[in-house]
């Protein structure tokens, strides 16, 4: 029996061979990073690194506060918020908020809230089907709180 010989047209088949499975992953994988890019964060990296010193003074106001916001969802996809101040129902607060959906492929909500008589406070409509990050802000007597809540 015979040994075939390895010649140059087979070394050529297994590069090609090889760099068109790279080639092909390579444009799989670009395909699904480009249609699920969302967008960006900020526009500006550098001016958003200017404001960040403020921010972070503005986040330990809140805390000092006292707030505590919880938010979920009923049965009907209202957001029913719980405001607290020490542990106690804190009347009057009043809430707006916008759904983004994680990944930017649906349009943006802005959510109303109203009164419940429990000193809660729910949603006006109700939140679309799916997956949703909730940008809250909760506000009484001149003090804002915002949250950052994730269905």
């Amino acid at each position: 029996m015979r040994a075939r010989l390895f010649t140059g047209w087979h070394m050529t088949g297994i590069l090609v061979a090889f760099f068109g499975i790279v080639i092909a992953v390579n444009l799989v994988m670009a395909r699904y990073a480009v249609g699920t890019f969302g967008g960006t964060v900020v526009d500006n990296s550098y001016i958003a690194s200017q404001h960040f010193n403020g921010w972070l003074e503005k986040a330990a106001a809140e805390r000092k506060l006292g707030w505590t916001i919880k938010a979920a969802l009923n049965g009907n996809r209202h957001v029913v918020l719980t405001v607290t101040k020490n542990g106690a129902p804190l009347q009057g607060a009043s809430a707006t908020a916008t759904a983004h959906h994680p990944l930017g492929k649906l349009p943006e909500h802005s959510l109303h809230f109203s009164p419940l008589a429990e000193g809660g406070l729910i949603s006006t409509r109700p939140l679309p089907a799916g997956r949703w990050q909730l940008r809250l802000s909760t506000s009484k007597d001149g003090d804002t709180v915002r949250s950052l809540e994730a269905f």
